[in-house]
């Protein structure tokens, strides 16, 4: 009688599961750093990341040096009682958005924080919206104003030209329509190509649709 013997198998290393949200903490003070990974915690819904290329959200702290947040395509949960405008403006460029008081810092708060900035869902106390909407509004008016550019940062001949694109036109007739040269409007979709790193009208065109410029 023969048996057969089996080889234990080791328990593989823990992956991401299917709906966790990959979450990396940055902060100035290791140990505020240690305590916000704690708070997090790293059980069902969480999996926390070292690195912050690899998360899907950063929870941050504010400092005196704002602009040491990493930069990177995770959105980003701010820790902060009175973001200044220096420290608003770089979270907003780092992918801002929700801000959380320091005092509300609970781990049930961040991780509905987490959850809400994955899902897309902004959330910032009523004066510093206030304050980010004033600041919208200087830039709007001081830098792209005076270069013809608007917030979606196109101009409104790139937009017009775009928007006909899309309705089907070619060169020839959109250039009529607007009353360009041809030579301009080609000119105006390779700067967009260009721009955006796109391949084609056809691709500047779902680009376009995709991200809402038109």
């Amino acid at each position: 009688m023969s048996t057969t013997m089996t080889t234990p198998v080791r328990p593989m290393a823990r992956t991401q599961e299917r709906g966790e949200i990959r979450v990396a903490v940055h902060a100035g003070d290791p140990l505020v750093r240690a305590g916000l990974r704690s708070a997090l915690g790293d059980g069902p819904g969480i999996t926390l990341r070292d690195d912050p290329d690899q998360a899907d959200v950063l929870v941050a702290v504010a400092g005196s040096e704002p602009h040491r947040i990493p930069a990177g395509s995770a959105r980003l949960v701010l820790v902060a009682d009175q973001p200044n405008q220096a420290e608003l403006w770089a979270a907003v460029e780092r992918g801002l958005a929700v801000v959380v008081a320091r005092a509300e810092a609970t781990p049930g708060r961040l991780r509905r924080a987490v959850a809400d900035a994955h899902a897309g869902r902004g959330d910032l106390p009523a004066d510093q919206l206030g304050s980010l909407l004033r600041g919208i509004s200087r830039l709007h008016k001081e830098v792209l104003e005076p270069r013809e550019l608007t917030l979606s940062g196109l101009s409104p001949r790139e937009t017009e030209v775009l928007r006909l694109l899309a309705e089907g036109f070619d060169t020839g007739e959109i250039a009529r329509r607007v009353a360009y040269s041809d030579r301009t409007v080609k000119n105006i979709l390779h700067g967009l190509l260009s721009r955006f790193g796109l391949r084609n009208r056809t691709h500047v065109v779902a680009y376009a649709l995709r991200e809402g410029l038109i």
